[in-house]
């Protein structure tokens, strides 16, 4: 896919979120999510951010790695040092001026993305990336926290195809998760067929594999970052490759941590 096309999925995929909390009264805003500590207005905030490091990252590099050790210079053993540092100013903020910021930020984003080449590569926060592969991970990331936002709210945002950019991130970091576990990756195959929001089918891996994936493109999605236990979703799972990746699966980047429970979310 083109690295434009990338980058209008996402534009349409932080639209889609903010159609969401635009809605919302300002109480809404201060509601618990599905992540520790972290209400509404954090999320956003989280979003907001990232796509602010983001500009940087892709327009000035220098200036990006210097945010980079200001996080690091700033951060302590304490549990909530990475929070206040990086949600500290936002939490200042009324819901109003939080969306407007947000909004001005994923527009700094996209008009630094407009600069980017296919074959370029962006520093972040670890190993550089490929910007197809950076653009990606933004909008899993916006869909994702997205998704704690929508669970919080008792919201709707009705699936696309855009999940085929999360589906795809999710198939290849498999052996990732396993390496970010400290644990040898696997050398077997897992094939994966999921139908799309439109009905239309996704597959990768060969066919006849011991280990298969099978079911809803979003539940696929909804597993592979962490969203839903796979015992909560319609995904027809054989073979014990399969069901081992599923329950540690990890699509995006840090430490890695554990999904919810079963019948938690």
């Amino acid at each position: 896919m083109d690295i434009s096309d990338i980058a209008l999925d996402l534009r349409d995929e932080q639209q889609a979120l903010d159609d969401v909390v635009s809605g919302l009264d300002d109480s809404s805003w201060s509601l618990d999510t599905p992540s520790p500590r972290w209400s509404v207005a954090d999320q956003i905030a989280h979003l907001t951010y990232f796509d602010y490091t983001a500009a940087i990252a892709i327009s000035n590099p220098d200036h990006f790695q210097d945010l980079v050790n200001d996080l690091i210079s700033n951060v302590s053993e304490e549990s909530d040092s990475v929070d206040e540092f990086t949600l500290g100013k936002y939490r200042e903020l009324s819901p109003a001026e939080l969306l407007k910021e947000w909004r001005s930020e994923r527009q700094h984003l996209a008009e630094a993305a407009e600069s980017l080449e296919g074959d370029a590569r962006v520093a972040w926060y670890g190993p550089s990336m490929g910007a197809r592969s950076f653009l990606t991970a933004r909008l899993m990331e916006v869909w994702a926290h997205g998704q704690n936002i929508v669970d919080a709210v008792d919201g709707y945002r009705a699936p696309t195809e855009r999940l085929r950019h999360i589906a795809q991130l999710g198939v290849i970091t498999r052996q990732w998760t396993y390496i970010n576990r400290g644990l040898e990756a696997p050398s077997d195959d897992v094939t994966v067929n999921l139908t799309s929001p439109n009905g239309n089918l996704w597959s990768w891996g060969p066919e006849n594999t011991d280990s298969s994936v099978q079911g809803p493109a979003e539940d696929f999605c909804l597993v592979v970052t962490q969203r839903r236990h796979l015992d909560d979703t319609s995904l027809v799972v054989q073979g014990g490759s399969a069901r081992d990746w599923l329950t540690k699966a990890q699509a995006f980047a840090g430490p890695a941590t554990d999904g919810p429970t079963p019948e938690s979310r």
